[in-house]
């Protein structure tokens, strides 16, 4: 019985797994920075100079301070990694706890009272640091892969 259900764990070698994780951090990267997009479509310009500078701005500071140190603790603990393991094991299964909360978190501020432009500077700098943070993941995939075809 067991061996039978075994098609419902897929399975995937740890360059996958890094690939995975780095278009998975660009795929929410980009989902915030389109909504970000659609509020700054209503606002008037000075506004909206103001509010993505700020984002910008503090994207690199979260992207250097706080996701890169995330995505190193990631990849630590899927780099020693031998043959295939889960799909779903790119992140740690408490991290997806934090994720659904993270969901949460957001739905509600989108239906809070807060203005659509304050929340587009707190989109911008959590979408450009995930997809900055990305980076990482994806190079160390080509090294990967690289180092496997050198071998």
């Amino acid at each position: 019985m067991v061996k039978s259900l075994k098609f419902l764990k897929p399975s995937v070698d740890k360059k996958i797994l890094i690939l995975l994780a780095g278009f998975a951090w660009i795929a929410v990267g980009a989902m915030l920075l389109f909504r970000a997009y659609q509020w700054i479509l209503l606002t008037p310009l000075y506004p909206t100079l103001i509010s993505s500078t700020i984002g910008g701005s503090l994207a690199i500071i979260i992207h250097h301070f706080g996701f890169l140190k995330i995505v190193d603790k990631n990849l630590d603990r899927i780099i020693p990694m031998s043959g295939k393991r889960c799909i779903f094991s790119f992140i740690p299964w408490k991290s997806y706890l934090i994720i659904v909360l993270m969901i949460l978190m957001g739905f509600f501020l989108r239906l809070s009272p807060i203005p659509k432009i304050y929340l587009t500077t707190v989109y911008i700098a959590i979408g450009m640091s995930l997809i900055l943070s990305s980076i990482r993941y994806l190079r160390v995939f080509l090294m990967e892969t690289f180092k496997n075809r050198q071998s």
